[in-house]
C-alpha cells in the first residue's frame, strides 16, 4: 500500500477515535446538565424526530448515553450538540413507547470528565399528526420583508415552502387555517395590490374579495366548520399604537370588529344584529359538532385613551347549519371582570373536551404581553385553570389541538422575549398535560441563530399540496369573487 496513503489513513483513524472518546476516570455529580433546548423530563410522541440539544457551559468534548426503559441503549459522542442518528432514534422510541428512556450526558472540560445525573423523557403512546404549518416572519411594523407559510415534518426535520411573497413583492401572507387539521380545505389571506382570500377545496382554488359596503373590512382570522361547508370569520379595523417605554413595545387594538359565516357553496356571508354590535366581536371559532359558536367580546371603550380597560368576555351563540341561523342570545360563558383580565384565541378541542385560551391583562393580541399565559377550559364541569406546566414569564400565545386532541401547539417568547417559537405539549384523556418540547431542530442553535418569528402553528394530518404558480396566476387575475352579506333570522 502507498505509504502516504498509510499515514493519511492512520491520521484519520486517530482522529476518529479522537472524536468518538469515551469517559474514563468520571466524576459523578448530583445534579442534572443545563441543556438547549431543555428536553428534561418532557412528553413527547413515538415519531418525533431527534431531539438534538447541547450543553450550556465550556466543554471539549461531549457524551450521550440513552437508555431505553423498556428496551435498547443509544451512544453518542460529541464536540458541539448532540445530533442523534434517526433511524436508531426512531427504533428506541418505538420499543419504548407509552415508557420512558434515560439520558445521561457527559461533560469533558479542562482534561477531566463529568457525569450528571440521568433525565427521563417520556414517550407517549398517543400518535401525533404528519406535521406543521406556520408562517415565518421577520421584525416589521409597517414593511413586509420575506415571508411565508411553511410545513414541517415532524418525523424529521423537512422544511417546505407552501408559498412565500415572493409571488407578490411587497405582499403579506396571512390567516392561514385548515379544516380541524385537513390539508385540503384551506383559507389563506393576502394583504397588499393583489389582495384577497383564497380558498381551496381538495384541488379547487378561489380567490375572493370579502369586503362589502356593509362590513367593516375584510375577512380574518378563520374558522373551518367540521361539515366544510362555512368558515367563520371576523372583520376587524385594526390599528398599531406604539409604546415608549421599553417593557412593551407595541399594541394591535380593535377600533371595530364583527363576526360573520362564509358559505362557500352560495358565496353568502351570514350574520345576525347580535354578531354586528358597538361591542368588539372577533376570534370566533366553532365547536366540534358545528352547533356553536365561540368567539371573544369586549365591551365598546374610548380609543386609544383608555385602551387598557379593554377586556374580552368568552361567549358563545349557537348556529344551525342547516337553516343557517343563528341563535337568539349571547352566552357569556368567562366574564373578564371576574379577575380583570380579557381572553383571546379560544380554540375548542376537536373531542369537544375543553376551550383553550389566552388570557392577558387587558386586549387581546397576546403575543406582545408578556403576561399572556394559557388557560384551559372544562366543558364538562365548568371549571377553569391556568396551565402551569407550560406557561413561562414571557408570552404564551396562539394555540392549537392535533386531531386526536392529545397534543396542543402554542407559541412562546420564553427563549430571549423577541422571537415566537413552536411549543408542543401532550395532555391526556384525564386533562393530565405533560412538560412542552420546543420543536426539534437539525441543529439546536437554531433558535438563537434565526431573525425569523414561528407564527400561528396549526397541526394537519397530511402534507399540504399547494401549486404556488397556480396561485400566483389565480392571485393575479383582475377579477375576485364578490360575497353578499345576508343578515339571518334567530331561530
Amino acid at each position: 500500500m502507498n505509504k502516504k496513503l498509510i499515514i493519511t489513513l492512520c491520521a484519520f483513524s486517530l482522529l476518529i477515535i479522537a472524536c468518538n472518546e469515551t469517559p474514563t476516570n468520571v466524576e459523578l455529580t448530583n445534579k442534572a446538565p443545563e441543556i438547549f433546548p431543555d428536553y428534561i423530563g418532557v412528553t413527547v410522541p413515538a415519531t418525533i424526530a431527534p431531539l438534538n440539544f447541547t450543553v450550556m457551559e465550556n466543554f471539549e468534548k461531549l457524551h450521550l448515553l440513552i437508555r431505553g426503559g423498556v428496551s435498547g441503549s443509544l451512544e453518542i459522542p460529541a464536540t458541539d450538540f448532540f445530533s442523534i442518528p434517526e433511524k436508531k432514534w426512531k427504533k428506541l422510541l418505538e420499543d419504548n413507547t407509552g415508557n420512558e428512556i434515560h439520558l445521561t450526558v457527559s461533560v469533558k472540560s479542562n482534561g477531566k470528565w463529568m457525569k450528571y445525573e440521568s433525565f427521563p423523557i417520556y414517550i407517549s403512546p398517543h400518535p401525533i399528526d404528519y406535521g406543521l404549518v406556520y408562517r415565518l416572519i421577520a421584525p416589521g411594523y409597517e414593511v413586509y420583508s420575506k415571508m411565508g407559510i411553511y410545513q414541517r415534518n415532524l418525523s424529521n426535520f423537512s422544511q417546505k415552502a407552501i408559498i412565500e411573497n415572493t409571488i407578490l413583492l411587497g405582499s403579506c401572507i396571512n390567516c392561514h387555517a385548515f379544516n380541524q387539521t385537513n390539508p385540503d380545505k384551506i383559507s389563506l389571506h393576502f394583504r397588499g395590490q393583489h389582495g384577497g382570500t383564497l380558498i381551496k377545496e381538495n384541488e379547487q382554488m378561489k380567490i375572493m374579495d370579502t369586503k362589502t359596503e356593509q362590513t367593516i373590512g375584510s375577512c380574518v382570522y378563520p374558522y373551518w366548520h367540521p361539515s366544510e361547508r362555512f368558515i367563520a370569520y371576523s372583520v376587524n379595523k385594526t390599528r398599531q399604537v406604539f409604546h415608549s417605554s421599553r417593557e412593551k413595545l407595541i399594541e394591535v387594538l380593535d377600533l371595530e370588529s364583527d363576526i360573520v359565516v362564509y358559505d362557500l357553496e352560495t358565496n353568502d356571508l351570514l350574520t345576525c344584529d347580535l354578531l354586528m354590535t358597538s361591542n368588539y366581536e372577533t376570534f370566533p371559532s366553532f365547536s366540534p359538532d358545528g352547533k356553536t359558536l365561540y368567539f371573544s367580546c369586549a365591551g365598546e371603550q374610548t380609543l386609544i385613551n383608555d385602551y387598557q380597560k379593554v377586556r374580552y368576555n368568552l361567549c358563545s351563540i349557537s348556529f344551525d347549519p342547516d337553516k343557517k341561523t343563528f341563535g337568539s342570545k349571547i352566552d357569556t360563558l368567562i366574564l373578564s371582570d371576574i379577575n380583570e383580565r380579557s381572553i383571546s384565541f379560544p380554540k375548542p378541542s376537536f373531542d369537544g373536551r375543553y376551550i383553550m385560551f389566552t388570557q392577558l391583562d387587558y386586549g387581546n393580541f397576546g403575543i406582545w404581553h408578556k403576561e399572556a399565559d394559557l388557560y384551559l377550559f372544562d366543558l364538562e364541569n365548568g371549571s377553569i385553570r391556568e396551565l402551569t406546566e407550560v406557561n413561562s414569564l414571557e408570552a404564551e400565545s396562539y394555540h392549537n389541538w392535533s386531531s386526536n386532541s392529545r397534543w396542543f401547539v402554542f407559541g412562546s417568547r420564553r427563549i430571549d422575549g423577541l422571537y415566537t417559537h413552536p411549543y408542543i405539549a401532550s395532555i391526556d384523556e384525564n386533562g393530565t398535560v405533560g412538560k412542552p418540547f420546543l420543536l426539534p431542530q437539525k441543529n439546536p442553535e437554531h433558535y438563537r441563530e434565526s431573525f425569523y418569528s414561528f407564527n400561528v402553528p396549526e397541526f394537519v394530518n397530511s402534507p399540504v399540496r399547494l401549486n404556488a404558480n397556480k396561485v400566483e396566476k389565480i392571485i393575479l387575475e383582475p377579477e375576485r369573487g364578490k360575497v353578499v352579506l345576508k343578515k339571518k333570522l334567530h331561530y
